[in-house]
């Protein structure tokens, strides 16, 4: 049998485009800002993206409802952070950071709750149904954006950055926000753990085994079907964890604002190949440092480069960097 051998290509591209940049940008200072705040923008639509790419890829469920879950998280977060404030408005940094990981706790927790309800009453009764699915799921998206207008009301809360996570550093003329570093660091983890979880875990054995012989497993004494609901649950942990990086990121949050990222959430699993969480990761880097390269040379077409980059990408492999196989 011929060994399979590890595609390293698509590696390449994010700092391909990065090398590309550099010239064009003027500077080394100009283009090393725009890298950080690009790759940090990648990783936070990372951990957004990666709990949708998991549902789809491991449950073959379309949800389009995924931007309720990051919004849910950014509010609830949001209600978090305004009990600590004299945590947060510290000019300490271990402070700040007690005062912003129990808030990503606590709104990964609403989340993921939240998402095993709307898996049992609005997904499960749609499973193998993809049309019903995004209908239905666009539905659950819009109750729940109503739901949260409700509780917080239907005006823009701001939701600033804790004191200490204010501001950049300086390294030589380029200034690197604080908090984009974080970004950066936050979406490391949450990938090296998925990728842990589902190449050297028993759990994440049995995920990719169900994908491809649910019956198999099931034969073999193994509960699937609850799984695959700890999956759902678990994806919507992580968009609840990105909404809060995502409404830190931005500094104001908008019930509608998890249907306003859903565009660049499946540009990136479409470039990323649908289903693969490696795919996703390349696929958001690539989208953050386009968006702030185009920004910065060519501002008014901001709003299209995420779209001619996929496009491109699928002209290239028209499955995503990275396709699921059997998918």
């Amino acid at each position: 049998m011929k060994k399979l051998e590890f595609d390293w290509r698509p590696l390449l591209l994010a700092p391909v485009l990065a090398l590309v940049a550099l010239p064009l940008t003027g500077s080394f200072s100009t283009w090393l800002t725009l890298t950080v705040a690009g790759l940090a923008m990648g990783m936070i639509i990372f951990i957004i993206a990666s709990g949708l790419t998991l549902v789809f890829g491991l449950m073959d469920v379309l949800n389009f409802g995924h931007g309720v879950f990051i919004a849910l998280g950014a509010f609830v977060a949001s209600s978090v952070l305004g009990l600590m404030g004299d945590w947060t408005g510290s000019g300490e940094l271990w402070r700040n950071l007690v005062a912003v990981f129990p808030a990503m706790l606590v709104a990964m927790a609403v989340a993921g709750a939240v998402g095993l309800a709307f898996e049992r009453f609005i997904v499960r009764p749609v499973y193998g149904q993809h049309l019903k699915q995004i209908l239905i799921t666009m539905g659950g998206m819009i109750i729940g954006e109503e739901l949260i207008k409700v509780i917080w009301g239907p005006a823009q809360i701001p939701l600033p950055l804790p004191e200490a996570l204010r501001g950049s550093l300086l390294v030589g003329d380029a200034a690197i926000s604080k908090y984009r570093l974080l970004a950066v660091a936050v979406g490391a983890v949450v990938f090296g753990v998925l990728a842990w979880t589902l190449g050297r875990t028993k759990i994440g054995l049995l995920i990719r085994a169900g994908v491809q012989d649910r019956e198999m497993v099931e034969s073999l004494g193994y509960r699937i079907g609850r799984l695959f609901v700890g999956v759902f649950v678990v994806g919507s942990a992580l968009a609840g964890l990105g909404g809060v990086m995502w409404g830190l990121f931005q500094q104001n949050l908008v019930p509608q604002m998890g249907a306003q990222v859903n565009v660049l959430i499946f540009i990136v699993i479409i470039i990323g190949g649908l289903g693969s969480t490696g795919g996703a990761l390349i696929g958001a880097l690539l989208v953050g440092l386009m968006t702030n390269y185009v920004g910065f040379l060519l501002p008014t077409l901001t709003q299209f480069a995420s779209i001619f980059l996929m496009v491109a990408v699928l002209l290239w492999r028209p499955q995503g960097v990275y396709p699921v196989a059997n998918r």
